[in-house]
């Protein structure tokens, strides 16, 4: 009897797979672990969905994965946690829980180490009303559940990660227009039937920052390139006029500020004092010491009277043109008549 059940079992299995051979080309969960026949098996109206293979190929998906993975892996060195697969480093809630305490420094009241699943999708549960909490004041919408997470969803676990980054304004640069194409497979009648979804990852940066306060030059941006031209001609002339005094020129403002030296030297240029070089990296190579520069200038900026710039000095660093215009127009507006 156990062996015709058996048998029945592997034939159900068979049919199944014959039914979805065309739908089902890549493994339902997003990690790479292969899987066993039953994990196919629907029941009626049960959805299970995948990431279309060629969309994990992509190259921005890929560096959207690498960027997130360094980030957790720079917040927690101290914790000596090393996340090499989010799937299969995150779902069960340690990692995250550590994360999030390190974010948000504070200590959340889960065990430790839980092994059970019961256990697992508990410490998710607190950790995911964290983040919950964080959030939604802000307007996130919640695009992951316990489940998800615990079932190794691999776009939940995205969704997840890229507001944590944004919330936390992570000095990272996450890749903007991330999309992926995802695959998704239901039992209806006893078929399998499928469908294909675009699933939205990132947006821009100034979106998931949540930045809705319009300025002068998001107008801009989007409805006056002409105008914009206009004002970066005229950023040129003020830096230069100060800038030639130490023999140096700009004609490029998207990247020549980008390490901090210039916006630096400028300030000390305006306020009419000597940075010492101790203070700053007269040539910066990695990416931390560009971030150094740029962010002490918005200090000396700061004690000069200005206001903490709205731009971080990550963006700046980053090459992202509508921030350094942000700061050098600050500058402008209360040194422009300065000799």
């Amino acid at each position: 009897m156990a062996g015709l059940l058996c048998k029945r079992r592997r034939k159900g299995v068979s049919d199944l797979q014959e039914e979805g051979k065309n739908a089902i080309n890549a493994p339902m969960n997003p990690s790479t672990v292969d899987i066993h026949p039953e994990d196919t098996l629907l029941e009626e109206n049960e959805e299970r969905t995948m990431i279309d293979p060629n969309s994990k190929e992509d190259p921005k998906f890929k560096e959207l994965i690498k960027v997130l993975i360094d980030w957790i892996n720079d917040v927690l060195v101290e914790e000596r946690i090393i996340v090499k697969q989010l799937e299969e480093d995150l779902y069960d809630g340690q990692v995250l829980q550590k994360l999030l305490e390190k974010l948000a420094d504070r200590k959340l009241n889960v065990a430790e180490v839980t092994q059970s699943e019961i256990g697992q999708k508990q410490k998710l549960q607190t950790v995911l009303e964290a983040v919950h909490d964080l959030l939604r004041p802000h307007g996130w919408t919640i695009k992951w559940n316990v489940d998800s997470i615990h079932g190794k969803n691999l776009i939940s676990i995205l969704h997840l990660l890229v507001a944590l980054a944004m919330h936390f304004r992570a000095p990272i640069r996450l890749p903007e227009h991330v999309s992926v194409q995802v695959v998704v497979v239901r039992k209806r009648e006893g078929l399998l039937q499928t469908t294909h979804v675009s699933e939205e990852l990132t947006t821009t940066t100034e979106m998931m920052m949540g930045r809705f306060e319009r300025d002068a030059f998001d107008t801009l941006f989007d409805h006056a390139p002409d105008k914009l031209s206009v004002v970066k001609k005229s950023l040129i002339t003020f830096v230069n006029k100060h800038l030639n005094k130490l023999n140096l020129e700009v004609t490029e403002l998207e990247t020549q500020f980008a390490d901090g030296v210039y916006l630096v030297l400028l300030m000390g240029l305006l306020e009419d004092y000597f940075v010492p070089l101790h203070n700053f990296y007269l040539t910066p190579e990695s990416f931390d010491q560009k971030v150094h520069n740029v962010s002490f200038a918005f200090e000396l900026m700061q004690d000069g009277g200005l206001k903490k710039p709205k731009a971080r000095p990550e963006d700046v660093v980053n090459l992202d043109l509508k921030s350094t215009l942000r700061v050098l127009y600050n500058l402008f507006t209360k040194y422009k008549n300065v000799e």
